[in-house]
């Protein structure tokens, strides 16, 4: 069985034992998270929701907070001598599925 949440404006496809990471989340690291905002549940028959499904959830476990990798950002205006270097890490949050509940 499988599920599809959303969370941080994303959506995720998740099974139990999965290994997810997310926009960081203001929790703990080892503490249980549930999301109820499930758009579809799959497996031999398919439910959708509209837009959520009622009652569903999924359970997840916080393994660990993070910052990902850096990107640069360059900006330049050709003929005026404008240029900007930036960097940006974005922080993420890593979860583990340990449940789904129709």
């Amino acid at each position: 069985m499988y599920a599809i949440i959303e969370t941080c404006g994303k959506q995720f496809r998740v099974q139990e034992g999965n290994k997810i990471v997310i926009d960081r989340l203001a929790a703990e690291v080892g503490s249980e998270i549930t999301f109820d905002r499930v758009v579809m549940l799959g497996g031999d028959t398919a439910k959708f929701g509209t837009p959520f499904i009622e009652g569903a959830k999924v359970s997840a476990k916080i393994l660990e907070h993070g910052r990902g990798e850096k990107v640069i950002v360059f900006k330049k205006h050709r003929r005026k001598s404008y240029r900007k270097t930036q960097g940006h890490r974005q922080d993420f949050t890593a979860l583990t599925i340990t449940g789904i509940n129709a």
